[in-house]
């Protein structure tokens, strides 16, 4: 099995690949337009490639483009750090989305936020496999629910309120897994996104945040991934 892991940021790509041994002995292949960091054969469960692609949907959707260039992959992973809606998602906890949302694509009206499907075109959601959602949740302890990208980070108890009261099921917030999954959709391969929770969303308090404890999460959470995947065979994919 081929997996192509996309991280905003090196701390999390190296938080991922040292799930699988010493992130010093970690391959690195140049390919255009991204850096992979490959981790061998992890348990022989297959290829694991992993790069940071930057913030934002953006870049993550450009650099899971790259990334997939260099295929073939049968799965892409949207996975970091991120915000968790309190009380579903506490600081410290798993999440693996059960739905990825563009939360803030589309329009603002006189009568509140209109989302670009309202608007009659684009879409502003993948749903993930939901076999390979509850293998990695029960392989993990995360939590299910949904992701929500925003391009702007909440700080206000109002946001937050406001992202609740349009996606009841929303667990935790990020930046880039609607990009990974529209550059993912495109060459037609599943994706899903894996957040370890290192603040509450809602006001900035960067003196509660535990990014050290949420990077931790991640790697324990990939030395379980891969090997609950190994199994997942392109007919279960498809049929799932």
């Amino acid at each position: 099995m081929r997996v192509l892991v996309v991280t905003a940021v090196p701390a999390e790509r190296d938080a991922v690949t040292r799930a699988f041994g010493d992130v010093s002995e970690v391959a690195v292949h140049e390919v255009p337009g991204a850096r992979l960091h490959r981790v061998g054969d992890p348990g022989g469960c297959g290829v694991v490639d992993v790069l940071a692609g930057g913030a934002g949907p953006a870049a993550a959707a450009a650099a899971t483009a790259f990334g997939l260039a260099s295929g073939p992959y049968d799965l892409v992973v949207s996975a970091g750090i991120g915000g968790g809606f309190a009380p579903v998602a506490p600081v410290g906890s798993l999440v693996v989305a059960s739905g990825v949302v563009a939360a803030d694509l589309g329009a603002e009206t006189p009568e509140g936020f209109v989302p670009v499907t309202g608007l009659g075109f684009g879409r502003d959601r993948y749903t993930p496999p939901p076999a390979q959602v509850r293998d990695v949740a029960a392989a993990t302890g995360a939590l299910t629910g949904e992701i929500l990208t925003v391009s702007t980070v909440t700080g206000s108890a109002e946001r937050a309120a406001a992202l609740l009261a349009a996606h009841p099921q929303a667990a935790a917030e990020a930046m880039e897994g609607f990009g990974v999954a529209e550059a993912a959709e495109r060459t037609g391969v599943p994706v899903l996104e894996l957040r370890a929770v290192s603040n509450a969303v809602g006001p900035r308090d960067r003196d509660a945040w535990r990014i050290g404890d949420a990077l931790a999460a991640l790697t324990g959470a990939f030395g379980k991934i891969v090997p609950a995947l190994e199994g997942w065979t392109h007919h279960e994919r498809h049929d799932s």
